[in-house]
């Protein structure tokens, strides 16, 4: 999985991981029981700091994404289902009321939803 931050977002770098790491995740990039590189060497090969990949990967274990032991590092939660942290319900629900007034209807946001679902697939 390659990844990629964007120095000049309003986004912190470690959400830009956190970010990335989920979506890598739920579009099947990495497995679960898939080992993740260690701090020291993600800091390294993508140029950030090492707290904030530690940070990233407290919040991934945290929201249950990731497993961590200090033996074997970091490595994909093998999970069925991962609880939904209240914010992203919270941001989803401010999203879809974004749409809802910018005139699309149910079906139309329905639709969108299945479409950007379907890209995770490929």
């Amino acid at each position: 999985m390659i990844l990629t931050f964007d120095f000049s977002s309003s986004v912190p770098l470690y959400m830009q991981l956190r970010n990335q790491i989920v979506i890598g995740i739920a579009e099947g990039k990495l497995q679960p029981g898939e080992k993740l590189p260690t701090i020291r060497a993600l800091a390294d090969e993508s140029g950030i700091n090492m707290m904030t990949v530690s940070k990233a990967y407290q919040i991934l274990k945290q929201e249950g994404y990731i497993v961590t032991d200090r033996r074997s590092g970091a490595s994909v939660a093998v999970k069925d289902k991962v609880r939904i942290p209240d914010d992203t319900l919270r941001e989803l629900r401010l999203r879809i009321s974004e749409l809802r007034i910018s005139g699309m209807t149910k079906e139309d946001i329905k639709a969108l939803c299945e479409k950007l679902y379907e890209e995770g697939d490929r």
